[in-house]
């Protein structure tokens, strides 16, 4: 059965929400219905192996992906069929040929998806930092050699978490353009479909480096796309959040208002543009909420002011980090809000961030935290 087949055997009559839980040492799955109150996890699913990014496909009901990495066995892509209840390897990994001299696969950070019409387009991001693509479901891999040997690529280097591509944005109001992030390189930007790529730092502070801006070489630690409006990007570095309204030509910063300029979660809202949430993290040194207070920031104003969410949050000895991967917004409405903590504390808020509810506690360290909406019969 092709993965075409799939999508269209589901007849809509009831909603209902299920987030995926990529953890240290495996998936969990929280599901509930539209009203998103109660909740009811499985797993562990893939136990053992930590998951670093896993999602339901946008386009393909039921279908998902999952990238996990063992300390022994390596890394690898697995894929589901149901939603998430089971699991099944690929064979094949994105990976540099020995040729290239890249270094071993260390671990693959982060996927994505390709446009609507192209539902077996996959993009990887991979350690050593590197950006790969399939057009088979990952039945197959080829490295995107424009960016992967970038003349710039002299300038990247591992960062503390390691030498990754992630955030990889392909925007279907602009098909032709195309976004990824290196930590530590910085942010690119095709406008011909990967054909070529060129840095957008500009404005960026990169305190990483000698001489604090620079072309390339930025420690960036997530870049968001708006779905709807592609100029309009926001991005955590390691030092600073900063929103672009031009698709990345000029940056501005917007970390005033917050208690750090430091951190990795970082969401924007599918229905407005200025609507740009974070959760901030002390230092790069210590790396645990601000003051021991598990705080979410939001803004409506494109970063211009910030609202602290904090109903239904510990707002003392929380020390605990919220990464990459591990904060998501839903599409319904209101908005609902996920995260991940390091502690194994999952929160959720039905209300736009208004209150929060724990809905899943003590599992391992929190890696990824995504969000879907479904339709079953």
């Amino acid at each position: 059965m092709t993965d075409a087949q799939i999508s269209s055997r589901a007849t809509p009559s009831r909603n209902r929400t299920i987030v995926l839980v990529g953890t240290q040492k495996g998936l969990f799955r929280l599901e509930s219905d539209r009203n998103r109150r109660q909740w009811t996890l499985e797993g562990p699913h893939l136990a053992g192996y930590e998951v670093l990014h896993a999602w339901l496909h946008p386009h393909l009901a039921g279908v998902g992906y999952a990238a996990i990495r063992h300390e022994i066995w390596g890394a690898h892509l697995y894929r589901t069929r149901d939603g998430g209840r089971n699991w099944e390897p690929l064979h094949a990994i994105p990976e540099y040929p020995p040729e290239r001299h890249q270094g071993n696969l260390k671990a693959i950070w982060h996927l994505a998806p390709g446009l609507p019409g192209e539902p077996e387009t996959l993009y990887a991001g991979i350690d050593p930092a590197g950006l790969f693509l399939s057009r088979d479901s990952g039945t197959s891999w080829q490295g995107v050699d424009s960016l992967n040997f970038h003349p710039t690529r002299t300038t990247w280097e591992p960062a503390k978490g390691g030498f990754s591509l992630h955030s990889i944005h392909h925007c279907p109001t602009a098909p032709e353009r195309l976004y990824a992030a290196v930590s530590a390189g910085g942010v690119y930007r095709s406008d011909n479909a990967g054909g070529d790529w060129y840095p957008i730092n500009k404005g960026v502070r990169a305190e990483n480096l000698p001489t604090g801006y620079a072309e390339s070489g930025h420690n960036i630690h997530r870049l968001v796309v708006h779905p709807v409006n592609p100029d309009r990007l926001y991005r955590q570095c390691y030092n600073g959040v900063y929103r672009s309204d031009d698709g990345g030509l000029a940056w501005t910063e917007i970390t005033e208002g917050l208690p750090s300029d430091f951190g990795y979660a970082l969401a924007t809202e599918d229905g407005n543009p200025d609507a740009v949430w974070v959760i901030p993290i002390d230092s790069n040194h210590l790396r645990t909420a601000p003051g021991g207070r598990l705080r979410v920031f939001r803004s409506a104003d494109g970063g211009r002011s910030w609202i602290p969410l904090t109903e239904g949050l510990p707002q003392q000895h929380a020390y605990v980090t919220v990464l990459r991967e591990a904060l998501c917004l839903d599409r319904q409405s209101p908005v609902g809000a996920y995260f991940g903590t390091s502690s194994g504390h999952v929160f959720a808020s039905s209300n736009h961030g208004e209150s929060w509810q724990c809905i899943a506690e003590f599992l391992p360290r929190v890696l990824s935290v995504t969000v879907s909406t479904e339709h079953t019969a």
